[in-house]
């Protein structure tokens, strides 16, 4: 008894990895694009704040996202970049470019976290006010901005790993060629109406004959 193995059609797997590719692109513009604008809009935020011990009582202190640390915004805009020049590179360079943006995202998300914690920002403060270098911050507290940011940067991340996993089913930036690379024709330039002078110098202009000969 023969048993005959069903071989898939190629063009029966063409719809379903079309339709994998334009949800993963929209899925990747999307996070990207939504995590570098919730990290930059973290960085400027209130990360951690506390007092300082001066003559006569205690100084308030406050730190910004940018003040903690430049990492998260920066790496920020170094994806959102990398997410646009996705599209404007091909093959190995199209890998190389969304391992960047992977990479930034990754990053991002570790800057983020490290700077929940850091004290550093505030310490410096805290010795500028009170006239001593050894003085430190006091009542040290810390928001919910910076794990914010991180979460921009798993969006960042999100992007590269959509990138390098469907990158080459991604349509370019240009679409001025077709896909094998030749040149789409150019339509035919319509004569110019000879009772319309300013289509004519138009068509000069252009360097074309306005009879359409």
């Amino acid at each position: 008894m023969e048993y005959v193995t069903a071989v898939p059609h190629p063009r029966s797997e063409a719809p379903g990895s079309a339709r994998a590719g334009r949800l993963s692109l929209a899925l990747a513009l999307l996070s990207g694009a939504a995590g570098a604008a919730v990290a930059l809009l973290a960085t400027r935020q209130r990360w951690s704040e506390g007092t300082a011990a001066v003559a006569g009582g205690s100084f308030p202190l406050t730190a910004k996202g940018s003040d903690v640390t430049g990492v998260p915004a920066a790496l920020a805009i170094v994806g959102l970049a990398a997410l646009v020049a996705v599209f404007a590179v091909r093959r190995a360079g199209r890998v190389l470019v969304a391992a960047l943006l992977a990479l930034s995202g990754a990053g991002t998300v570790a800057a983020a976290l490290l700077g929940a914690s850091d004290s550093s920002a505030l310490d410096e403060q805290a010795a500028r006010v009170s006239g001593d270098t050894a003085a430190t911050v006091q009542s040290l507290t810390h928001t919910a901005w910076p794990y914010a940011a991180a979460v921009g940067g798993a969006l960042i991340l999100l992007a590269g790993l959509l990138a390098l996993r469907y990158g080459k089913v991604w349509p370019g930036m240009s679409g001025r060629y077709e896909r094998n690379g030749a040149p789409r024709p150019r339509r035919a330039a319509r004569p110019a109406d000879p009772d319309r002078p300013e289509e004519i110098w138009k068509a000069l202009d252009r360097g074309e004959d306005p009879t359409g000969a």
